[in-house]
């Protein structure tokens, strides 16, 4: 991997995002509307957002990032222009590596807006630090762009990138601890929540939420981190060409 090929690749597609403004909108607004309307739908239900407020900022920013991801390299691969580019001396890690530094940054900036709207506009409040909470939203939302980074190597269209959904996303929502606390699953489906990384995410959310701090805040947000790494390794060795 090369620094200025990866650099010189991020900066390609940021400047090609600055062109979408839907893609920019759904990116760094889409989270907080979502937010805003689920604060809206308890709002007459003491303490439920502050409940769920967390781990719906875990969940919103990793499901759209996921699906801006996919789609978006899935066009590069469908239309020709990763085939050209692998004409140069730019490799699959180069150009895996920029489309995450890209959309990593567009993550960030999502982050800061999705959080800083639910904590000043929502009310959310939560025993720990605001950058904390920050710092989970912006891991969570890269492990989405790792997952779709994955999930475009092997879709053919953009119809079945969104479909790689019930299998990467649904299950994460389901098991993910959002809806039942995990230490009250049956067993089973307790261990397979342990290996799925939006649990982690979740968990490390509420670690923000009732104030814990050291190991048990940043063990959560490792662990993502490592499922996000791992998931961008295998993007650049199952990524192809072109679609045939």
């Amino acid at each position: 991997m090369n620094g200025t090929r990866t650099l010189a690749t991020a900066g390609r597609v940021l400047r090609q995002l600055s062109h979408d403004p839907r893609s920019i909108a759904l990116m760094l607004v889409a989270p907080s509307i979502l937010v805003g309307l689920f604060a809206w739908l308890f709002s007459d239900q003491q303490g439920v957002f502050d409940q769920f407020g967390g781990p719906i900022l875990a969940l919103f920013p990793f499901v759209v990032m996921f699906l801006i991801t996919s789609i978006t390299t899935l066009r590069e691969r469908r239309s020709g222009t990763l085939e050209r580019l692998m004409t140069t001396p730019l490799g699959k890690a180069d150009f895996i590596v920029g489309y995450a530094l890209a959309f990593g940054l567009m993550a960030a900036l999502q982050a800061v807006v999705t959080v800083s709207f639910a904590v000043l506009v929502c009310g959310l409040e939560v025993a720990g630090e605001l950058w904390q909470l920050g710092l989970v939203a912006v891991v969570d939302a890269i492990l989405g762009t790792a997952l779709g980074l994955l999930a475009s190597a092997f879709a053919q269209t953009e119809f079945q990138a969104v479909q790689f959904m019930p299998v990467l996303v649904f299950p994460q929502i389901i098991l993910g601890g959002l809806f039942m606390s995990r230490d009250r699953m049956p067993e089973v489906l307790a261990a397979i929540s342990d290996w799925l990384p939006l649990s982690h995410a979740i968990d490390a959310v509420n670690a923000v939420a009732t104030g814990d701090v050291g190991w048990e805040l940043y063990r959560p947000i490792l662990v993502v981190a490592a499922f996000a790494l791992g998931a961008l390794v295998l993007a650049s060795l199952t990524l192809r060409r072109r679609t045939p």
